[in-house]
């Protein structure tokens, strides 16, 4: 397990550098132009050379490269364009409120996916198994703007239990992280169910599964100890990606809500062109990326140690 742990976090090293490397040469080798962007489209080329000399920019590209990795691994990222502050101090708080809606999202999501699941693969073909799987399927193909509107619709405009944003302004809000949260997990648990219910029928009908149950083993007992292990192997890979989709695939639901989280921040700083801020959030995001490929590999031997990676 250590030398396995030890791989990734070598692998997750060296993807982290080659893409760092390649953002930063995506985004700061026209150096006049990040001086346009920081002193504005108005700005003259003297006033744009001045402030290149003053930052270092004149330096030789490797030099700069590395000067601003290290930075970057303090948490430095330099100063947002278009907010006039410090990138860590707009970034962390962002992703904190992002953190927490997807919290909220895998509290919800998780369980009532695999409970879902394993209910309907236990039951394969039955009205129970076609009756979770058209729901998931039906949850799933309703887009997060279309599903957010119907939830709006009918618990803010017409119960009116709800409000109809979670942008926060009197402070943090439980109330209003509900409709963000609700709008993700319709559409996020149908595709674990679906993945959940296949690996389920398909573990059911294994040999190994049906000499448990001529044995005399309980039912519940094959099902519980037997055969939801090998089960939740498949799931696990879609749970474990989630977290790509919670942290930057998010953007429509954030927007809708106006709620500030990361890929609200991501957006605002594309659209503005704020490369500082686009350069600290993407950097993020690849990290969280390989972080979740570490977690899976790890939680494959833990569900399955006869799995081992070369």
């Amino acid at each position: 397990m250590l030398l396995l742990v030890g791989k990734r976090l070598i692998s997750m090293a060296l993807i982290m550098a080659v893409v760092s490397f390649i953002l930063f040469m995506v985004f700061e080798t026209d150096k006049l132009g990040v001086a346009g962007k920081v002193l504005g489209p108005y700005s003259s080329t003297e006033q744009r050379e001045i402030w290149l000399e003053k930052n270092g920019y004149n330096e030789p590209f490797v030099f700069r490269y590395f000067d601003w990795a290290g930075n970057a691994l303090t948490g430095d990222f330099g100063d947002s364009i278009q907010l006039k502050v410090p990138v860590s101090e707009v970034l962390w708080p962002r992703l904190g409120y992002t953190a927490i809606l997807a919290g909220v999202v895998f509290a919800v999501m998780i369980p009532l996916s695999l409970t879902l699941g394993v209910l309907a693969g236990l039951k394969e073909a039955s009205l129970r198994d076609r009756s979770i799987t058209v729901i998931s399927v039906l949850t799933t193909s309703v887009p997060e703007f279309a599903s957010a509107t119907l939830l709006t619709a009918i618990f803010v405009f017409w119960l009116g239990w709800l409000p109809g944003t979670s942008a926060m302004t009197g402070g943090f809000s439980w109330l209003e992280i509900i409709l963000p949260a609700a709008v993700l997990v319709l559409y996020g648990f149908g595709y674990i169910t679906r993945m959940t219910r296949a690996s389920m029928a398909e573990v059911m009908t294994s040999q190994y599964i049906r000499t448990a149950i001529l044995k005399g083993l309980p039912y519940r007992r094959v099902v519980l100890r037997h055969a939801l292990r090998n089960a939740l192997i498949a799931p696990f890979t879609i749970i474990v990606l989630q977290l790509n989709w919670l942290l930057s695939g998010v953007i429509v639901v954030e927007v809708f809500f106006s709620y500030k989280g990361f890929g609200k921040l991501l957006l605002d700083a594309s659209l503005f062109g704020d490369i500082y801020m686009i350069e600290a959030c993407t950097l993020i995001a690849v990290f969280v990326a390989v972080l979740s490929q570490l977690i899976s590999d790890v939680g494959y031997t833990l569900l399955n140690p006869r799995i081992r990676f070369d």
